[in-house]
């Protein structure tokens, strides 16, 4: 067996995968990992090295011909020699399994020693040996040495192991805060044009009430109500919006009949489909099931049906679908609709919570801007993904890929909802 070097770049398409190593730098030019090779190696004055880590697919091979990766082989087994030591060499009882074991990996060598870099003894992060032709044994005190040298470099991958996690937790805290101050900027925003025109209407009609005929009072009162409605839909929006960013949702799936949300949509929103004078069909089959939140997923299909409504033209004969298939992995629920459509801009801005009052629908409909933000959401927290595609004038198709149903004992039948309900 010969020792198949590879170049960093493309012959190392696995690089994401060695976490460790791409902490102490291997694809930059700081990188750690050769310069610890190279000054052990001048300090036991041996011509090459590899080094590798716990679980990562390549090793690290540093000679005076470069830095080099290894495939890692299957079950590597230095551990299995070293895993109650801190180094072996020529003099340990076990050098000689460990020699031979290293040989028939593609390793030549006349001499080689192997550290354990252990975090603690029932802890290692990986191992290094160094080895080459010359016969002569390695000096204890130089071995000590470098046991002390890869003592510091467990000790630095631990700090900047900490490091990244105090990092990550600290992204984190800036994008919760990042989202309370958007969140309390869409509630300035968007409340404040409604409550001007409530305030105002209420005025006129608190203090002129005897200056107007009824149909005057009748206009107010519709406006009154209608932006009421939309106030509270906002307000019930927001707080869904805020609960979901702030973790408060308790997902809880279950295998459950896809048609059951599908007709419970259908029913709440066929009054609004007849205003609008738009077939609403619901195309989804019968014993399909998936394993989500049945809460969540009614949500979402919810909010697609109500905004592919409001973007489909009135009296024109449209229709908005909604069907769902199972494709691969995932069952594929669509809402497709003839409405309006979108432009590539609008398509890349549609599940960024936006500070901007939503676009209204073909009958002046008004919106809060958050519907699609918390569809991304809940599919996200079920496991899922959702795409759209449209074209500005043609139409929009929503897709929600959800997880599938594995195990048949779980499923809640639509008799059984019904019961429980």
């Amino acid at each position: 067996m010969k020792l198949e070097l590879l170049e960093l770049g493309q012959e190392t398409e696995q690089l994401s995968l060695c976490r460790i190593s791409l902490i102490l730098g291997v694809y930059s030019s700081n990188n750690l990992v050769d310069t610890f090779c190279r000054i052990v190696r001048k300090l036991l004055r041996t011509q090459c090295s590899i080094l590798g880590f716990y679980k990562e697919p390549y090793l690290w091979h540093s000679s005076p011909a470069g830095f080099h990766a290894l495939q890692t082989p299957a079950n590597l087994g230095v551990w299995t020699y070293l895993q109650h030591f801190d180094y072996i060499d020529q003099r340990h009882p076990e050098y000689a399994g460990l020699s031979a074991y290293v040989k028939s990996q593609g390793v030549e060598h006349e001499r080689l020693v192997a550290f354990n870099l252990k975090v603690s003894d029932s802890h290692t992060v990986g191992q290094v040996i160094f080895f080459d032709d010359q016969t002569s044994a390695f000096e204890e005190e130089d071995l000590v040495l470098v046991k002390e040298f890869t003592d510091g470099l467990v000790r630095l991958i631990r700090l900047h192991e900490d490091y990244n996690e105090l990092k990550e937790l600290y992204e984190q805290q800036c994008a919760l805060n990042f989202s309370k101050t958007k969140f309390f900027q869409i509630i300035a925003h968007d409340l404040r044009a409604p409550f001007h025109g409530l305030l105002g209407f209420s005025e006129v009609l608190a203090q002129e009430r005897d200056t107007l005929d009824e149909t005057s009072i009748q206009n107010i009162a519709d406006y009154l109500y209608d932006n009421a409605q939309a106030t509270y839909n906002l307000l019930e929006s927001l707080l869904t919006w805020a609960m979901a960013e702030g973790g408060r949702f308790i997902y809880h799936p279950i295998n459950f009949e896809l048609s059951q949300s599908s007709k419970i949509v259908c029913d709440v929103l066929k009054s609004l489909a007849v205003k609008k004078q738009v077939e609403l069909i619901d195309n989804v089959p019968a014993g399909l099931k998936v394993h989500a939140d049945i809460n969540m997923i009614t949500s979402v299909i919810q909010n697609l049906v109500s905004n592919a409504l409001k973007f489909t033209p009135v009296n024109q004969q449209c229709k908005v679908t909604i069907s769902a298939k199972l494709e691969d992995d995932a069952v594929v629920v669509s809402v497709q609709d003839m409405g309006i459509g979108m432009t590539q801009e609008q398509i890349d801005k549609l599940f960024v919570p936006n500070l901007v009052v939503s676009v209204r629908g073909t009958a002046q409909e008004k919106g809060a801007g958050l519907g699609l933000v918390l569809c991304k959401r809940f599919v996200d927290l079920n496991h899922g993904r959702i795409h759209v595609e449209s074209k500005e004038g043609c139409g929009s198709t929503f897709h929600v890929y959800l997880p599938k149903v594995t195990h048949e004992h779980q499923a809640l039948t639509v008799e059984k909802h019904h019961a429980e309900n």
